[in-house]
């Protein structure tokens, strides 16, 4: 209770200390007006879009070298990234707004990914190297008019790095640290991370290629007297060409390679109790993909086309082997008619399957409608429509309305906002046809999900806002002896706060806190209370330090050697992040240092937590 109070002391200090520095207005820097895309497609001002969309730019990521995408992610508002604090290669689980990893949609560069063979058809975010990445946006709540089946609770949009516009230029990373516990601070190192790329631009042809490694040791995933380590490893190759054939016509292409193993622990026979143990996971999966884009006058048609081919193995007393494919084309036309008045119509066809004891498929075939209308009075709407048709089951329509309104104040704008919008979730294929608790007479997950809340911003760079979510779950799919779908409806809801300050020249502060509730039942791993603050300070152009400050509350979990349920205690992180430029634009050094007061605790029962653990790394760019 008493962190809990702390927290929202902090919260509130940040928000008070925010306004008066907007009324002083200590510096006269203006901030860019900020951009997203991810909630129509289409580029609006921040003010014009009706959801708080989250967004995590190439600075950003360039201040949190060393950090996984999952662990960056995991610092903002209304996301949990569950096992992201474990041992390297743990399983995440992606809680967002209270649902789970089936009701999260990944796009990399617009195009969906996931794994049809996965439990939750979900992608899989360990494959991913966060040095590859450029920015990500992330829209929570409902998005299914516009990305289709999955996007219930949050679309996590992964922009990859594009090319430069010199001939040729190059870029080398690679950090080294420790992997430790909270009982075992020897500070070897047994974390290395590489990562290099060769981009450029001739002429009308671009083209971006890069390899990276990780490897992770010195953890066992279970905590024991007497562990053994479970070493993590992973390389990732990329390549993507660009050919600008005329003003009107682009062609993009791009294919990539990820793979990584890692040692697990399990429930051997005969005690069937969580144990230290020689099992293995792997996971690799290649892409490839074409994107052409034609431009005219008021608008543009784009085809992304992917091909995904997944291999995963579990070696285990219960060990199988996965194999699935996924063939994915989003067509879509967007035209502006004029400076209040956008629209974008698609269709979406994807084809999943995936190998069990025969092979299994299914299909959509989704088309889709979203209008945008941004007045000149403050009114500002959002309003889509998908016909989902799935060869199992059958059709469904889905439809969401966005509306907001703002108003000018002073140098900055006011916005109320609000959102009804419903998803469908169809059965993926493990759980229909799967090794474990398939049930091939599942039903469609429902939901439908409302949201409501206010923003305030200025040009001074001060913003804050606040949003409550409700989301009605009908049909939800639960394991008990095996998949079936819930008698009762569950209801999710709670509310969501952010503030961002950068008001002072080379001072930023942001801060964000989450309340989550289920209503009726248990979800397990999700905190009630969850918030994250940040101090960013650049002592001069080439010196940069930042303080990182996580609260998680007590949460729900299951003791898998009595079947019963308990209450995990709440927990506060600090990092710590420092980097100096030797060379302008050109070298640098940084360091960081996780859980610096080393917090003993669990994430999730009977799997070890990360101690306090430092990382030292060197960037060049040529």
């Amino acid at each position: 209770m008493k962190k809990t109070n702390v927290l929202g002391t902090l919260f509130f200090g940040v928000s008070v200390f925010a306004f008066a520095q907007e009324q002083t207005d200590l510096t006269k820097e203006q901030q860019l007006e900020e951009v997203v895309i991810s909630d129509s497609r289409f580029e609006l001002k921040r003010e014009n879009s009706g959801k708080t969309v989250i967004k995590i730019s190439k600075k950003e990521i360039e201040n949190n070298q060393g950090r996984t995408i999952s662990e960056l992610i995991n610092t903002k508002s209304g996301i949990e990234i569950n096992g992201s604090r474990s041992v390297e290669g743990q399983n995440l689980g992606n809680f967002i707004r209270g649902g789970n990893n089936r009701q999260v949609l990944v796009l990399i560069d617009g195009i969906q990914v996931n794994d049809p063979s996965m439990l939750a058809n979900d992608f899989d975010l360990r494959l991913l190297d966060l040095n590859t990445v450029d920015s990500i946006e992330i829209i929570k709540g409902a998005a299914s008019t516009l990305y289709g089946n999955a996007a219930a609770t949050a679309v996590i949009n992964i922009t990859t790095k594009k090319a430069s516009t010199k001939q040729i230029s190059g870029s080398f990373l690679t950090v080294v640290g420790t992997n430790q516990t909270q009982d075992d601070l020897s500070y070897n190192g047994a974390s290395f991370t590489n990562n290099v790329s060769v981009n450029g631009t001739v002429n009308k042809f671009s083209y971006v290629a890069s390899f990276g490694n990780r490897y992770v040791d010195g953890l066992s995933a279970a905590k024991s007297d007497n562990p053994e380590k479970d070493p993590f490893s992973r390389f990732n190759t990329n390549a993507k060409l660009g050919y600008k054939i005329s003003d009107a016509l682009q062609i993009d292409a791009f294919a990539s390679y990820h793979k990584f193993k890692t040692d697990i622990d399990g429930f051997p026979a005969p005690t069937y109790s969580f144990a230290d143990t020689d099992d293995a996971f792997i996971s690799e999966q290649s892409r490839f993909g074409i994107a052409p884009k034609f431009s005219y006058k008021n608008g543009s048609v784009k085809i992304n086309a992917a091909f995904s081919k997944i291999d995963r193995a579990l070696v285990s007393d219960f060990g199988a082997t996965y194999d699935a494919e996924s063939f994915v084309v989003d067509a879509f036309n967007k035209y502006v008619f004029n400076e209040t008045f956008y629209t974008i119509i698609g269709v979406n066809y994807s084809d999943y399957k995936s190998v069990f004891a025969t092979e299994k498929n299914y299909t959509n075939t989704d088309p889709y409608l979203n209008v945008v209308y941004v007045s000149d009075f403050g009114l500002n709407i959002n309003a889509g429509a998908r016909f989902n048709n799935h060869s199992e089951y059958g059709s469904q329509l889905v439809y969401s309305l966005n509306p907001s309104y703002s108003i000018p104040v002073n140098s900055g704008y006011a916005k109320v906002f609000g959102a009804y919008a419903t998803s469908f979730i169809a059965p993926n294929l493990s759980q229909l046809f799967g090794f474990f608790g398939a049930n091939p007479d599942l039903k469609p997950e429902e939901n439908v999900t409302i949201e409501g809340g206010l923003e305030f911003s200025n040009k001074n760079g001060f913003r804050v806002n606040g949003v409550y979510f409700n989301r009605k779950e009908e049909n939800t799919i639960i394991y008990t002896s095996g998949y079936e779908n819930a008698t009762e409806a569950a209801t999710v809801h709670g509310f969501e706060l952010e503030a961002e300050l950068k008001t002072i020249k080379d001072l930023s502060i942001t801060a964000n806190y989450t309340f989550t509730e289920l209503k009726d039942g248990v979800r397990l791993r999700i905190p009630k209370h969850k918030a994250n603050a940040s101090l960013g300070y650049n002592f001069c152009k080439n010196t940069y330090a930042s303080i990182n400050y996580q609260f998680v509350g007590s949460r729900t979990d299951t003791n898998f050697s009595t079947f019963a349920n308990e209450e995990l205690e709440s927990f506060s992180l600090v990092d710590l992040y420092f980097s100096q430029h030797i060379i302008k634009n050109k070298v640098k050094l940084f360091t960081s240092v996780t859980n610096v007061f080393n917090e003993d605790y669990f994430e999730i029962l009977g799997y070890t937590t990360k101690g306090r653990n430092v990382n030292l790394g060197l960037h060049i760019n040529l």
